[in-house]
Formats: structure tokens, sequence, C-alpha cells
């Protein structure tokens, strides 16, 4: 195993250690970390999906609607709900998408007051080419470590994650 290097993270917690000394920073270590880290892959990620002319929160929306398998279609409250958005926040990606030919929106055959979102072909193509640049950039990543690592990360995450859960 090789040595690690100090990162931002490191300096932060010293800074805290001369000051603070008494403060058991091991939270502040992971979750420090945890931000950084998103925000740098979100960063990555929103640079990935630009050549498809779309942004991170777009690109979860057809996403979410390819992942539903076919017809490839939810109502937008199954779309908010998944995406943890309101239902203004998903209007407004729903119009640049319908608007840009990637999905539509229909009236629910089974709710009159209701509706249906549904990938088009376009939005089908460009979501497969999308996810495989997303993942491109996530592997990338990942490289830095083993496939065992890897797994072991994942699954303290989940442990976190599920301990974190509202």
């Amino acid at each position: 195993m090789q040595p690690q290097s100090e990162d931002t993270v490191d300096a932060i917690i010293e800074q805290w250690a001369r000051v603070r000394p008494d403060l058991d920073t091991r939270a502040m270590e992971v979750f420090g970390r945890i931000f950084r880290l998103s925000r740098t892959m979100g960063d990555r990620m929103e640079r990935a999906y630009k050549p498809y002319g779309i942004s991170r929160g777009e690109f979860d929306v057809l996403a979410t609607l390819r992942r539903s398998g076919e017809p490839y279609t939810l109502s937008p409250r199954e779309l908010s709900a998944t995406l943890m958005l309101t239902t203004g926040g998903m209007t407004g990606r729903l119009d640049k998408l319908e608007g840009a030919g990637l999905l539509r929106r229909s009236p629910d055959p089974h709710d009159r007051r209701g509706l249906r979102v549904t990938l088009t072909e376009e939005g089908l193509r460009l979501i497969d080419e999308a996810v495989g640049a997303g993942l491109a950039q996530e592997s990338a990543a990942l490289s830095a470590l083993d496939a065992e690592e890897a797994g072991h990360l994942a699954g303290l995450l989940r442990k976190l994650l599920d301990a974190t859960a509202d």
C-alpha cells in the first residue's frame, strides 16, 4: 500500500487541532472529503453532459425515464418524487427537455387531470450516449482504487447513508 499524501482536509484538521485540540474531528475528515469529492465529481459530470446539451439535472430526468423501462413513461409526480424535486423545479426541466425534443408530455389515459412524460427516440438515443460519458468519468475517478477497495467503499457508504436517512 502506498503512503497517502496529505490533502486540503488534512490541513483543515491540523488547523483545528492547533486551536481546539479538544475536538474529535474524525467526522470532519470523512464528510469534508465526501463534500469535496461530490463537488469535484459534480463539475466533471456537468462537463461530460455538456456536449449533449444537457445539465446534470436534465440528465437525471432523462435517466429516470430510461431506467423505468419501456415505454419510458412516468408521471411528473413520479419523476419529482424520484428526483426529490418540487413540482415547479420539475416543470422547468420538463419544459426545456420537451423543447429540445427529448421527451413529450401527453394526457394520462387513466386520469384526465394527469400527464405522462415519455422519452422520445432522440431522448433515448441521447441518454444512452450521455450515461456512457458520465460513467467513463466516474470510472476514471474510481480507478484510484482496486476492485476490492471500491467494493468496500461502496459498502461503507451504503451503511453511512442508511444510518443518516430521514
